[in-house]
């Protein structure tokens, strides 16, 4: 793996980490949202990942083969990437009895999003703490690489 592939791991994290935190914001901002442009409530959305690779090795088969060394291939991961945005239907939605509320169904409950406010902001720690890793790693390769400069100058 060269340096340079070694600083676009880490900018493809901070990227996949940055559309987490910015989905993880929407959910938020849409946690009383009871109704959007299609009539229905807001409905949680996670990030899906997946692994950028040259050669679409999965990583079982890249750590045996670095372990081994047999069929070892160069820059057999190069990061990660977006593979999806999902809607969460496997969270409950949360119904409320306001039977004054113009969005009540015909018992008097108002069904909100399935977004619990607590598990977004603990996913927003995680993702930041994997945003600051990634930078520390960015950061770390870039001093390595001016200090590769200063010895040969």
């Amino acid at each position: 793996m060269s340096v340079m592939s070694t600083l676009n791991v880490s900018a493809s994290g901070m990227t996949a980490q940055r559309t987490r935190m910015d989905l993880i914001a929407q959910n938020i901002a849409n946690v009383n949202t009871t109704r959007t442009d299609d009539n229905k409530p807001y409905v949680r959305q996670t990030v899906v990942f997946k692994e950028r690779s040259q050669d679409n090795t999965n990583f079982d088969k890249a750590l045996t083969s670095a372990q081994t060394g047999v069929g070892y291939k160069k820059n057999v991961g190069t990061g990660v990437k977006i593979d999806k945005i999902v809607e969460d239907h496997v969270t409950a939605m949360k119904k409320v009895y306001d039977p004054n509320h113009p969005d009540a169904d015909e018992e008097g409950y108002v069904t909100y999003p399935n977004v619990d406010t607590v598990t977004e902001m603990t996913n927003l720690i995680d993702a930041n703490r994997s945003y600051e890793a990634n930078v520390t790693a960015f950061n770390a390769t870039k001093n390595m690489l001016l200090k590769a400069l200063d010895i040969g100058g």
